[in-house]
């Protein structure tokens, strides 16, 4: 909680000025009741309506002045808490964004998001409490104690032994509810899972038939947060109860003894009236302070899972925009050394001492079974992931040199899941280029095939794509993610299988297209087709993270059993040895 309180700096006024308004509505509120005394006693008992008249306005002035006073507190709370919660929301997106592959798998999207709405949420929650009622409560307390002493101190001692009950009745509640409150947030990140599952792959779900299995599946991961939401509330709901069941019966214990000491003279009506009100103040200001509890509770669970992501470093560190040494012509495009990398660093390497060179304008084919290491190789190139052991050069310099900025502005990617983003086509090819003109939009289109059915859409360019393309197929999706790649003119384009939507005459026109209009650009294929990659410059093979072979077409036919098995499981005899 404390080092998320840094986010409260900027609002130093508010969270200044916001207690002290609430405390002079406190002051208020806690005079009232002698005040009352003061009626009885001086106004009823002696019959004198003006002094009843007198007091009666002064309470009705105090009355305005403490809404007064509490309307300014609840406006500088709500300026403080929504500003807190925006600066923090702000900061762990910044934060989330710098984050690595690495991390980003470890907590996972439903994870994520829960934090940076469901728990921040909580956390503005508790500012506004603290800023609302954190003051108010324990002086409205402690205020009606000393009151209440003032007017008879033996009474008072009832009151301040019930203090340690209910101190006691508050360390049961917190221990044995804190634990509860983290493991409901974990079921709902686990709940939150569910659902992104479900509605992301509505369509496997209803291909498969298993919308009743699903069902099943959301409604126990639902149940499994109810169970634990209501064990916490049954222990939260013994808090109220049990605060009431001690204050009322010391409200009895003080009517028993004061009916004793106004029997003996020794207290007045009006002083009893008064200590009565002082009394449900207390009972009122324990039941605020009960919802405190579960509130900051609740809060403290939130700010630790708020705190694990901020505390987490990216283990792709961003060496910032750095001046690098004159780039070297004569050097290769991408280099290899001995690399190896393992998405867990205790597991199975991913790549096992991968040394390879791709010269400047080559059209390099990656190819090999699925799991064999096509995608990481690629993924290390422009740092989503940092290597374990070797290193990793483009244009000669270690990619641990550039900043992430400069060294991604040079490479091109075409992942292997088409994304698209909320808005229009034009402005989906722009994240490549934002002030590309036209002309270079639809040359870029061109070269991915899609200027084709782009310029049959109605509206061309300023046609709206849906959350993720979903108004778009599959094949028009990767078309466009490709010419939002190629607009970019990168020293580097890679293409991570980035034609499995399309058809077999597509694909070599894209090559084609790629080849005459790029013949600079350093291209990376990464497929599964034989005849996406046969005609590259080279050809690495891959298996199990191995580099089993690299040449040309004709020269791994010859050399390399596993690209040879590639060829015949996909190509007849004929075609395996066509030019």
């Amino acid at each position: 909680m404390f080092k998320i309180a840094a986010f409260l700096k900027p609002y130093r006024k508010e969270v200044t000025l916001g207690p002290i308004f609430k405390l002079l509505e406190a002051i208020l509120e806690l005079l009232l009741p002698t005040i009352v005394a003061l009626i009885v006693n001086n106004g009823i008992g002696r019959q004198d309506s003006a002094y009843v008249y007198r007091m009666g306005g002064l309470m009705v002035v105090m009355a305005l002045l403490g809404f007064g006073c509490s309307m300014i507190c609840q406006y500088y709370a709500a300026r403080a808490s929504q500003g807190f919660g925006t600066s923090l929301r702000n900061k762990m997106f910044k934060h989330i964004s710098a984050l690595s592959y690495a991390e980003l798998d470890t907590f996972g999207t439903p994870s994520l998001i829960n934090r940076i709405t469901n728990d921040v949420n909580q956390l503005q929650l508790a500012v506004a409490m603290l800023i609302r009622l954190v003051i108010r409560a324990p002086f409205i307390c402690i205020g009606a104690i000393i009151m209440s002493m003032i007017l008879d101190f033996r009474l008072s001692l009832i009151l301040l032994a019930a203090t340690p009950v209910f101190g006691v009745i508050l360390y049961f509640i917190i221990t044995r509810s804190s634990p509860l409150y983290r493991k409901y947030q974990q079921k709902l990140d686990h709940l939150a899972l569910v659902l992104s599952e479900n509605l992301s792959g509505i369509r496997v779900i209803r291909a498969f038939a298993k919308s009743r299995s699903e069902k099943q599946r959301f409604n126990a991961a639902s149940e499994d947060l109810t169970a634990t939401a209501i064990r916490v509330s049954r222990i939260s709901a013994w808090l109220g109860p049990m605060t009431t069941l001690v204050v009322n019966a010391a409200i009895i214990a003080i009517l028993w003894a004061g009916g004793i000491h106004i029997d003996a003279g020794q207290l007045s009506q009006g002083e009893i009236i008064a200590f009565i009100n002082y009394v449900t103040q207390i009972l009122l200001a324990l039941i605020v302070v009960s919802n405190l509890v579960i509130i900051f509770t609740k809060a403290s669970s939130s700010a630790n899972r708020v705190n694990e992501v901020l505390a987490t470093a990216a283990s792709v560190a961003d060496s910032g925009k750095q001046a690098l040494p004159p780039e070297d012509q004569q050097a290769p495009a991408i280099v290899f050394e001995h690399v190896s990398f393992g998405y867990n660093t205790t597991g199975e390497l991913a790549l096992n001492d991968i040394s390879v060179t791709i010269n400047r304008g080559e059209t390099v084919g990656l190819i090999g079974s699925t799991g064999s290491g096509k995608s990481t190789f690629v993924n290390l190139i422009p740092r989503f992931y940092d290597v374990l052991a070797g290193e990793v050069r483009v244009d000669g310099i270690n990619v641990r040199n550039y900043g992430l900025e400069q060294l991604r502005s040079r490479i091109g990617i075409v992942p292997q899941k088409a994304t698209l983003f909320s808005g229009t086509i034009e402005a989906n090819i722009r994240w490549g280029k934002q002030d590309a003109s036209y002309d270079e939009l639809m040359q870029a289109a061109g070269v991915a095939q899609a200027e084709e059915f782009i310029r049959k859409l109605p509206e061309g360019l300023a046609t709206p794509v849906a959350r993720g393309g979903m108004n778009l197929s599959g094949g028009q999706k990767q078309r466009l993610t490709i010419a939002r790649a190629v607009v970019q003119a990168p020293p580097i384009l890679i293409l991570d299988d980035a034609a499995s939507a399309l058809d077999f005459a597509t694909d070599a026109a894209l090559r084609r297209a790629l080849r005459e209009s790029r013949s600079e650009t350093t291209v990376l294929l990464v497929s599964q087709r034989v005849s996406t990659v046969r005609q590259a410059d080279q050809i690495i093979v891959f298996d199990e993270g191995r580099i089993a072979g690299v040449g040309t077409h004709e020269a791994l036919l010859a050399s390399c059993g596993v690209y040879q098995e590639i060829c015949q499981s996909q190509l007849s005899t004929e075609e395996v040895h066509a030019q």
